[in-house]
């Protein structure tokens, strides 16, 4: 593949031209299984390349499991930052995701549907854009309730709420009595949008139940609804929510 603008060859398909200083992709979208990942690179509405890289599975259970799972998920990484998208979408395994996500500095977003990933993201094309919130998850945060059910759990919950670039503020609410007791210990849900694009954040555990509020960057019932489907399979991947 070539650079659209200067001809010059690039290494890989969608790569920066560094010769130029022009993007020859504005979107990744990043499928992974436990041992491989494909990535295309998206430019408007037409797929421009793809490239895989691949891995041997180490025992899960070892130490070896774990540095071999965070150089696999590097290199898919390092594939990314060459392409200086405006965008990213992953897919597929949960491990994997978590691991891409900590080791990239763009802002990553789950695909609708895992079965055609670039699909999904094609027909998102049309689709008002939203903005994004530079806050760190902290400076999220807000309202008079301080105390989150569930401790060290329910903070990572309204943690991963709260890092989404689409989340303005967590409004924590009091916590209730939810009648019969869970023995699966913490579970998070979002709920459906309201009219102005906000969703609420429910967290359960043992008898106990809170409703968090979230404000969103969205501007209606529609848009909302896509900032709730990202939350709450971001709450899948770190295993706060059940499949």
């Amino acid at each position: 593949m070539n650079c659209r603008r200067c001809e010059s060859p690039l290494e890989r398909p969608g790569d920066y031209c560094l010769t130029c200083d022009t993007a020859n992709c504005d979107t990744v979208v990043v499928d992974v299984s436990r041992d491989r990942a494909t990535l295309s690179m998206l430019d408007e509405e037409a797929v421009v390349g793809e490239f895989t890289v691949t891995t041997v599975p180490e025992d899960e259970d070892g130490e070896r499991a774990v540095v071999e799972l965070r150089n696999f998920a590097g290199l898919v990484a390092d594939e990314v930052h060459r392409k200086r998208p405006d965008e990213v979408y992953v897919s597929g395994d949960h491990r994997v995701i978590r691991e891409i996500r900590a080791q990239l500095h763009h802002d990553v977003f789950r695909v609708r549907d895992d079965s055609d990933p670039v699909g999904s993201v094609l027909s998102r094309r049309g689709e008002r854009a939203l903005d994004v919130v530079e806050a760190a998850p902290k400076e999220k945060l807000g309202g008079s309730h301080t105390t989150l059910i569930g401790g060290r759990e329910g903070r990572r919950a309204i943690g991963v709420v709260a890092e989404h670039p689409h989340v303005k503020k967590v409004v924590p609410g009091p916590i209730e009595a939810g009648g019969m007791s869970s023995r699966k210990g913490l579970r998070a849900k979002v709920t459906r949008a309201d009219g102005n694009g906000n969703v609420r954040l429910l967290l359960r555990a043992g008898s106990s139940v809170q409703e968090n509020r979230v404000v969103t960057t969205a501007m209606d019932r529609e848009t909302g609804e896509r900032v709730r489907e990202d939350l709450n399979a971001a709450l899948r991947e770190e295993g706060l929510q059940e499949e």
